[in-house]
């Protein structure tokens, strides 16, 4: 049987890798490519005399992961001649030091675009604006309370990449998706759920329409047996329908007209369809 982790080993075996940022993120990124076997360049813009930067450094010594280090204001400088660089997610991978590292051949990644590569397990994706964290949370609590083994991650929760070798075909992955996260993604889940989509994040972003973009992502590489849930009643989300390639279901709090999709109706969250209206649960019990 074809084993992704197992050729990811070996791909990167011998390969010259490079972690931009050893912050929260990808400290168990760095753990994970160690027990496979890859020799790494830490980078970080943090002074070497940083106390924070060496107490990561201790911690990586005492676990015995041996680590090349390029630290402080110009820690991109020694960014040349690597195979693999994984970005940390807020980075953008437009950097002038990103794209002339691509231009020399190297692969620009992430901690989360390798996962969803990796990933065995059937995948929930949920951005947008507003209420993306809880929305995550809830439906990882709907699986749990279903019985399945659920492995929370993304922006809430834990880096996941660390954890592949535990997750089985059988498992669910629910992951909260932001636009930095998103913005370089090849990889789409086979449920993707987007809230809603309004102006953030424009300090980050050149403009609105990237942001856009960086968020439709999302559903962009699905598979054609994957489903879109999207806000019917945020224009936005409601305009990305014709995009999608697998079946697409609306959701809407407040537009009564929908007719198929999913209503709140007289107090219950009620799925519409062509043969009527089923009720699933009340809404105050949804929590």
């Amino acid at each position: 049987m074809y084993d992704k982790l197992d050729f990811f080993r070996s791909y990167i075996k011998g390969k010259k890798i490079a972690v931009l940022g050893v912050g929260i993120s990808n400290r168990p990124l760095i753990r994970f490519l160690a027990r496979l076997g890859a020799e790494m360049t830490a980078f970080d813009k943090l002074a070497a005399e940083d106390p924070v930067l060496g107490k990561t450094r201790a911690d990586f010594e005492a676990e015995g992961i041996g680590l090349s280090w390029s630290v402080g204001p110009d820690y991109l400088s020694h960014l040349h001649g690597f195979d693999l660089v994984f970005r940390t997610p807020k980075m953008r991978f437009d950097l002038p030091e990103l794209r002339a590292e691509r231009e020399r051949g190297a692969v620009i990644t992430s901690e989360m675009e390798v996962f969803m590569e990796l990933c065995p397990a059937r995948m929930f994706g949920i951005t947008g604006s507003d209420g993306k964290t809880t929305t995550t949370t809830l439906i990882s609590l709907m699986l749990e309370q279903a019985g399945y083994t659920v492995y929370l991650g993304g922006n809430i929760g834990t880096p996941l990449l660390d954890q592949i070798e535990s997750i089985r075909a059988t498992d669910m992955v629910v992951l909260e998706l932001s636009s930095f996260q998103l913005m370089s993604m090849r990889k789409s889940p086979d449920t993707a759920v987007i809230t809603n989509i309004s102006p953030n994040h424009l300090d980050v972003h050149k403009d609105y329409q990237e942001y856009i973009d960086a968020k439709k992502n999302i559903l962009l590489y699905q598979p054609f047996y994957g489903r879109l849930v999207l806000n019917a009643a945020n224009y936005e989300t409601r305009s990305l329908a014709p995009e999608a390639r697998g079946e697409v279901v609306f959701f809407s709090r407040t537009d009564a007209r929908l007719t198929e999709g999913l209503v709140l109706e007289d107090g219950y969250l009620a799925c519409r369809s062509a043969t009527g209206s089923t009720r699933i649960v009340r809404a105050d019990e949804i929590r």
